[in-house]
């Protein structure tokens, strides 16, 4: 362990030889934009407090379809391998620079956060994971794992001149369709929401948002932020659409396209569980017309009555989103209005008790999710309710921020054992858990991904 300025970092015993060969080089950038290679330092990740030289099983060639932010105010902090010590780099080669992170493509979990000094008055950063990443044989390195397999997000299956055709074909199928006409011009063509592009090229999971409203005030949410807060991803759907509306195209998407999802609760709408009654009938709805394909929730599960009641209309899948094991960590961070942490548990319970098939949407920060006690506390929910799957999405926050609103300050992340030996675990405790990305449809139920 080597501090430096406050800074703790792990350094592994690897030969000096061995680190030059393996452990890609720190990476800069000026006012510019444009990306600098810092030849004389190493990459450095962060995981709650501490820094890490990450270890080559810890790193993946940056993924196809990932993007390089350079981050204001934010003093970059790379490894001196020559005198053994880590060095800020606020200037190089006579030019002012800030430290670079990465946001990864979907399918992708990091395994550290971007190493740097945050500078007094330096804003907050927009609602991305910022992993880290360095430059070593001519390309990009970020600390990362691929945790799903499914191809169905990746940049390479989307021709955008198709997207566009197929786009306009939606439009004229359901030219009164309020949704539809949502999906297209707000999800596909403003933002390029891929779930969305493979609704109009009529393949696996479908997005249906429906939902204006919601009852928790998460500190990371893409829709909604207050004024001091990170800037909105994405504006939330501005109206409630009918059961006829959803079931119009959901039912056709059910029958015809390969591996068909329709999900309901989108980063584009708040929570759809507020909306019981029209999912309900729109579900029993579609289930009266097709047995086709699966139906699935992704919810903040606040209403265990309202998921018994979609269960018994036709539910074949729920996606909770959780931060946090922990009750201290979960309130923090949703903020619920007019519900608790137990009736999240109790809605996984009830779902479970009607054979639905359960995964939880489980945000990762490095140094906290990989904590003893979250580890624990997590371990014991998946057993408890035997969850089928979890979804190992990054936290989409300011790190500072995160540490700040969840009250991580203080936490002592030293025994945290790295992402990577988390999900070695989450095998070993639940053989029968299927860890991954994305929601499957239901006949892939028993397929898993591998991890490493």
């Amino acid at each position: 362990m080597v501090r430096e300025d406050g800074f703790a970092c792990t350094l592994e015993p690897i030969a000096l030889t061995d680190l030059l060969k393996k452990i890609p080089r720190l990476l800069v950038a000026d006012e510019s934009g444009n990306i600098l290679e810092v030849p004389e330092l190493l990459m450095l990740g962060k995981s709650l407090h501490s820094l890490h030289l990450p270890s080559p099983d810890e790193l993946i060639r940056l993924p196809h379809g990932s993007n390089l932010y350079m981050l204001p105010g934010r003093t970059a902090v790379g490894y001196d391998f020559r005198e053994d010590r880590v060095v800020e780099v606020g200037e190089y080669r006579g030019k002012k620079v800030q430290a670079v992170a990465a946001f990864m493509a979907p399918a992708h979990t990091w395994v550290y956060r971007a190493a740097y000094r945050r500078e007094p008055g330096a804003p907050i950063l927009p609602l991305y994971a910022y992993a880290a990443v360095g430059w070593l044989d001519g390309d990009y390195w970020v600390a990362g794992v691929r945790v799903d397999p499914d191809i169905r997000q990746d940049p390479a299956q989307f021709n955008l001149e198709e997207v566009e055709r197929r786009a306009e074909e939606a439009l004229r199928r359901y030219p009164r369709n309020r949704l539809v006409r949502h999906l297209v011009e707000n999800c596909v063509r403003r933002y390029g929401c891929p779930a969305a592009r493979n609704f109009v090229l009529g393949r696996w999971e479908c997005p249906v948002p429906t939902s204006p409203g919601c009852n928790a005030a998460c500190v990371g949410c893409l829709s909604l932020q207050a004024e001091d807060g990170p800037p909105a991803a994405q504006e939330r759907i501005n109206f409630v659409p009918t059961s006829e509306e959803i079931v119009e195209f959901t039912v056709r998407h059910l029958e015809s396209s390969p591996e068909a999802i329709i999900s309901f609760g989108q980063g584009c709408e708040g929570e759809p569980l507020l909306l019981a009654d029209l999912l309900e009938e729109s579900i029993r709805e579609i289930r009266r017309r097709t047995p086709s394909g699966t139906i699935n929730l992704n919810t903040n599960a606040f209403d265990p009555r309202a998921v018994e009641r979609l269960c018994r209309a036709g539910l074949d899948s729920m996606r909770v989103s959780l931060n946090s094991a922990q009750e201290e960590y979960y309130l923090r961070y949703f903020q619920p209005k007019n519900y608790g942490f137990e009736d999240v548990l109790e809605s996984i319970r009830v779902a479970k008790d009607y054979g639905i098939w359960v995964s939880v949407n489980y945000f990762v920060f490095p140094g906290f999710t990989d904590h003893p006690s979250e580890m624990d506390s997590f371990v014991r929910l998946i057993r408890e309710f035997h969850v089928d799957m979890v979804q190992a999405r990054n936290l989409n926050l300011d790190p500072d921020l995160a540490i700040e609103r969840l009250g991580l300050e203080t936490l002592d992340d030293s025994e945290s054992i790295g992402i990577l030996n988390w999900l070695r675990r989450l095998r070993q405790e639940a053989p029968w858990l299927r860890i991954g990305y994305f929601n499957p449809p239901v006949r892939m139920r028993n397929v898993g991904a591998t991890v490493r």
